[in-house]
């Protein structure tokens, strides 16, 4: 078994970890031990993913013989990376700081949504000029997530428990890529399909996005 072949199995297997450990943090309850270690398994699944995505992308995207659907595929992945760290990481230092009262500078917490916002733009125009819907329009979600995630830390909290929602919110937005990338690349190689609709391919944020809102109201209400 060669070094790639490792990596692209520890990629599955913690895209799997992912994937199957998403939904438990969401009907546990919040701060609780099932809460805490399911979340910790998922985000390490997500690290996995991430760290792996990385060196497979790069690996096909310097090959000479990668053909432009190869590189294309790669570059996606290497985009769902990025989405995927940087919104599973502001989850998590979001709950680190939850005490802060005024603006948040740290360049490591403004650093991950820039390259995000950067990774957005540049995916997009790339979708734009190979006339890929997926590539063109799904990194939008890329620009409002980094909008939001560098809006939060730069101005100072204005609502009570401002990390509740930014720790959920960043955590299913993971998700959203995570599954994303399991609807558009795993499902169909599994099943052996060829090619599905692109509707699929936004059905987890069509799906999650409402979800994340209505999450949002309850607990202002409840709070």
């Amino acid at each position: 078994m060669s070094f790639f072949d490792l990596i692209l199995m520890l990629h599955i297997f913690g895209g799997f970890a992912a994937l199957f450990t998403f939904w438990i943090p969401l009907v546990t309850k919040k701060g609780g031990k099932a809460h805490r270690r399911s979340g910790w398994l998922y985000t390490s699944g997500m690290i996995a993913v991430a760290v792996s995505a990385v060196y497979l992308s790069t690996v096909r995207l310097i090959d000479p013989a990668s053909s432009q659907e190869t590189v294309s595929f790669s570059l996606f992945l290497l985009f769902i990376a990025v989405l995927s760290s940087s919104t599973a990481y502001y989850g998590i230092r979001v709950l680190r700081f939850k005490d802060r009262k005024g603006i948040h500078k740290q360049a490591v917490d403004l650093g991950f949504p820039v390259l995000l916002l950067f990774s957005s733009i540049g995916m997009s125009i790339y979708g734009f000029s190979q006339h890929v819907p997926l590539l063109s329009w799904f990194p939008v979600l890329g620009l409002f997530l980094s909008a939001t995630q560098l809006g939060y830390w730069l101005r100072p909290p204005s609502q009570k428990k401002h990390w509740w929602f930014e720790h959920f919110g960043g955590m299913l937005s993971c998700s959203i890529a995570t599954i994303t990338a399991f609807t558009v690349f795993g499902a169909p190689r599994l099943l052996d399909i060829e090619k599905v609709s692109m509707l699929l391919w936004f059905i987890p944020t069509l799906l999650l996005t409402p979800v994340i809102i209505g999450l949002s109201i309850y607990y202002r209400k409840k709070f």
